[in-house]
């Protein structure tokens, strides 16, 4: 029962960021093109049922997140949000009316069956909740270097694939930094309740780096084709990830003649991850309303 809590609370985080994206998209289309990108489109959203309640799931898809990485290892909790890619697909495919075509569902499968192997072999364990400072201050200087390097070598490229992949990626490491602190600061809060929280360098760490992860997205998104920014994305902050969970947070995970089935896993992930995003950029939007935006 050890980790069915963290795995079931993870997918359901996935879930609900793959819902979000599919109905605020989709509410999105439905905003007059004049509204432009300011303030009116915001208070065009508002006004849409559909997209506060993608914000609701926002909101529960943060809560779980929270509840998966407080009761289970960061190693484990953050592979899983792999499954976002697909569960976007098929959740938009339905709410089209279309049914999820064999193709998709393939691939949905060959990503759930890698994620499966990878993480079953590599058995990832322990629930370290505290990490001394001076043991995170490298990993933080590391991690700030490397996106700092990573969306200047970005922001200098032309529109186009290495922008989009050099920005997927510093998001990605963001995305990853804010799971590992997150994860001391919850226990914080169930331990010393909100002034411990509110008192906790992680909460605020964990806070700017949520927000650069969220400025670093915008650029990448907009930098260029999302075949490069969105394998990048996920397979970035999955493997940043684990690597915090295990070098940060001291959890285990099987060596020796493991690592070949979960090479094996990995290999499926990219492979299917890497199709599914080739069904994004293939797949249709639905028709804007007359006087609405593009599809983007």
């Amino acid at each position: 029962m050890g980790l069915v809590l963290p795995v079931l609370f993870a997918l359901l985080a996935a879930a609900g960021n793959a819902t979000a994206t599919v109905v605020q998209r989709r509410a999105a289309l439905t905003v007059p093109r004049s509204a432009g990108p300011g303030p009116r489109l915001l208070l065009g959203l508002l006004h849409r049922p559909v997209w506060l309640a993608g914000v609701l799931a926002v909101v529960a898809a943060g809560v779980c997140q929270a509840l998966a990485l407080a009761t289970g290892p960061l190693s484990l909790v953050q592979p899983l949000f792999v499954l976002e890619l697909p569960l976007t697909l098929v959740l938009a495919a339905l709410a089209h009316r279309r049914r999820p075509s064999g193709v998709l569902l393939l691939k949905l499968t060959v990503v759930v069956a890698g994620l499966a192997v990878a993480l079953l072999c590599a058995a990832p364990a322990g629930n370290r909740t505290h990490v001394a400072i001076d043991r995170w201050l490298p990993v933080l200087a590391a991690c700030a270097a490397a996106v700092a390097v990573l969306a200047a070598a970005g922001t200098r490229r032309p529109p186009g694939g290495l922008r989009a992949a050099c920005l997927g990626t510093a998001t990605a490491v963001c995305f990853a930094l804010t799971a590992g602190l997150m994860k001391t600061s919850v226990h914080l809060l169930a331990e010393s309740g909100l002034g411990g929280f509110l008192t906790a360098w992680q909460t605020y760490a964990f806070g700017a780096c949520g927000l650069a992860a969220v400025l670093l997205l915008q650029h990448a998104l907009q930098g260029g084709p999302l075949v490069a920014s969105q394998p990048a994305l996920t397979l970035g902050d999955a493997t940043v990830s684990f690597l915090l969970g295990v070098l940060v947070y001291e959890e285990h995970v099987r060596a020796g003649w493991w690592l070949l089935p979960q090479l094996l896993g990995v290999a499926l992930i990219v492979a299917g991850v890497l199709a599914l995003v080739g069904e994004e950029d293939r797949a249709p939007d639905e028709a804007p309303v007359p006087g609405g935006p593009p599809s983007p």
